[in-house]
C-alpha cells in the first residue's frame, strides 16, 4: 500500500470509530418505545445504565480478545480462532449483514426522518439510498479522508450532543417527573418488559467494539484496543444517561410516548418550533457520521472472510490504496437491499436480537480461551476476571430469555439467520488458515 501505513489509526481515531459508531439512531429514536412500557422516570434512567454496565463488561472481555489476537475480522476472526471455522463464519456474515449493513440503513432513514422538518419532500428511502451510496464512495476510494470525515464528523456530533444537554439542563421549562426510585421501580427493574426494552437499549449501544473490526489498522493495538474501547463506551455511556435525562424533563412523556423523532420532538419542547427545525438538521448531520462509521468497518469483516474462502476471495482483493474495494460493493448491494424490503422496527429488533447473541457466544469463548491456552501472550487481561465475562452473559440471557417468549417472531427470524449462516460453511470450500 502506498504511502499510507497499514496501522494507521491513532487512539484517537480509534476511539472516535467507536463512539461514532455508538451514538446515533438509537439514543435518537428508541425512547419513545421504551415508553409504551415503561413511564418511570427513574427505570428508564436504570434501563440505559443497565445497558451501559452490559457493554463496558462486554468491552473489557473484547479488549483482551483483541489485544491477544490482533488481526482485522471481529466475531470472525476471534470465533474461527478459538471456536471453530463454521461459527466464525456465521458470526462474520451475521457481523456483515445484521451487524453493519443493517444499522447503517436504519441510520440512513433516521437521517432522512430528522431532515424532513426542514426539506418536507424528502423521499425517506431513496434519500436513504443516495446517503449509503456517498458514504460508501468516500471510504472506497480515498484512506485518508475517509479517516479525516470519520473523526471530524465524530467531533461535531459530541458538539451537538453537549449542545442540547447543556441547553436541557440549564432549561426553566422543565417536566414534572421524578427520577427517585420507589417500591414499584423495583418491581420494573425486574419485569419482562424492562429486559425486552433492554433489547432497543443494547441496539443503540452496539458499536462498542468496533475496533476490534479494524485491529489490523490500529496502532499499538496491545494498549489501544483496550483504551479506545473503555474511554468510548465510558463517554457515550455518561451521554446516554444525560441525554434520555434531558429528553424526559423538557417534553411530556405522551408526546415522546411510541414516537421515533424524539430528538425533534424535545427540541420542539426546548427551543420553540422557529428553532426546532435547525435541531432536527443538527441531528440529521449528526447521523451521518454514524451512517459512515457502520460503513467503514463493515468491509472489514467481508475482506477477512474473502481471504480464508477461495470462493470468496474476489472479496479481499484491495485497490491501488490498500482498500477492499469489492468488499465496499458487497456492502453496498447488502445495504439497498435492506432499504427497500424492511421497516425500521423489524431490523432494529432483528439486529438487537442476533448482536446480543453473537457477542453473548464470543464473550464465552474468552472463558474457553483461558482455559485452552492459558499461556498465550496477553498484552490486556480483562479487569474482573472471571466475574465480568459471568456476569455479562448471564444478563445477556435474562434479556434474551424474555425476549424470545414476547417476540417469538422476531427471535425465531434471527437464529433462521444465524443457522443459515452456520450451514454455508459446509457449502463452501473449506480452506481456510484455522484449519491448517
Amino acid at each position: 500500500m502506498k504511502g499510507v501505513s497499514q496501522r494507521h489509526l491513532s487512539l484517537f481515531a480509534a476511539m472516535s470509530l467507536v463512539v461514532s459508531s455508538m451514538i446515533g439512531t438509537g439514543v435518537f429514536t428508541s425512547l419513545g418505545y421504551q415508553l409504551n412500557d415503561i413511564q418511570s422516570g427513574f427505570s428508564i434512567l436504570m434501563l440505559w445504565l443497565t445497558g451501559g454496565v452490559i457493554s463496558l463488561f462486554g468491552a473489557l472481555c473484547y479488549s483482551e480478545l483483541g489485544a491477544a489476537l490482533p488481526k482485522s475480522g471481529g466475531e470472525y476472526h476471534l470465533l474461527s480462532r478459538i471456536l471453530h471455522p463454521s461459527i466464525g463464519l456465521s458470526a462474520g456474515i451475521v457481523s456483515a449483514t445484521v451487524g453493519f449493513s443493517a444499522p447503517a440503513v436504519i441510520a440512513a432513514i433516521a437521517l432522512a426522518n430528522y431532515l424532513k422538518p426542514v426539506f418536507p419532500i424528502i423521499n425517506e428511502k431513496f434519500f436513504a439510498i443516495i446517503v449509503i451510496l456517498a458514504i460508501n464512495a468516500i471510504h472506497a476510494f480515498s484512506l485518508r479522508f475517509g479517516k479525516f470525515f470519520q473523526t471530524w464528523s465524530t467531533s461535531f456530533k459530541l458538539f451537538v450532543m453537549f449542545l442540547f444537554i447543556f441547553a436541557g439542563i440549564f432549561s426553566f421549562d422543565k417536566q414534572n417527573i421524578s427520577f427517585l426510585p420507589n417500591l414499584s421501580d423495583l418491581d420494573i427493574l425486574f419485569s419482562p418488559e424492562f429486559a425486552v426494552n433492554l433489547v432497543w437499549v443494547s441496539y443503540a449501544y452496539a458499536g462498542w467494539n468496533s475496533s476490534i473490526y479494524v485491529v489490523g489498522e490500529i496502532q499499538k493495538p496491545g494498549k489501544n484496543i483496550f483504551r479506545s474501547i473503555l474511554i468510548g463506551t465510558t463517554v457515550v455511556t455518561f451521554l446516554y444517561l444525560l441525554l434520555n435525562y434531558v429528553f424526559l424533563i423538557v417534553s411530556p412523556i405522551s408526546d415522546l410516548k411510541g414516537e421515533i423523532e424524539v430528538g425533534y420532538i424535545s427540541g420542539l419542547s426546548l427551543f420553540g418550533a422557529e428553532y426546532a427545525v435547525y435541531i432536527s438538521l443538527l441531528i440529521g448531520l449528526l447521523l451521518l457520521s454514524t451512517v459512515s462509521s457502520y460503513i467503514y468497518v463493515g468491509p472489514r469483516i467481508i475482506q477477512a472472510m474473502g481471504k480464508d474462502y477461495d470462493q470468496l476471495s474476489f472479496l479481499s482483493k484491495t485497490n491501488k490504496n490498500g482498500i477492499p474495494f469489492n468488499a465496499f460493493i458487497a456492502q453496498l448491494v447488502i445495504s439497498l437491499i435492506f432499504i427497500l424490503t424492511s421497516t425500521f422496527e423489524q431490523v432494529v429488533l432483528y439486529t438487537g436480537i442476533i448482536l446480543i447473541i453473537t457477542t453473548t457466544i464470543t464473550v464465552c469463548s474468552l472463558l474457553y480461551l483461558r482455559n485452552i491456552e492459558p499461556d498465550l501472550k496477553r498484552p490486556y487481561k480483562t479487569w474482573g476476571y472471571p466475574y465480568t465475562p459471568i456476569i455479562f452473559v448471564m444478563l445477556n440471557l435474562w434479556v434474551l430469555f424474555y425476549t424470545f417468549t414476547i417476540q417469538p417472531i422476531e427471535s425465531t427470524v434471527g437464529i433462521c439467520l444465524m443457522i443459515f449462516s452456520l450451514g454455508l460453511f459446509y457449502v463452501l470450500k473449506k480452506e481456510n488458515k484455522y484449519e491448517s
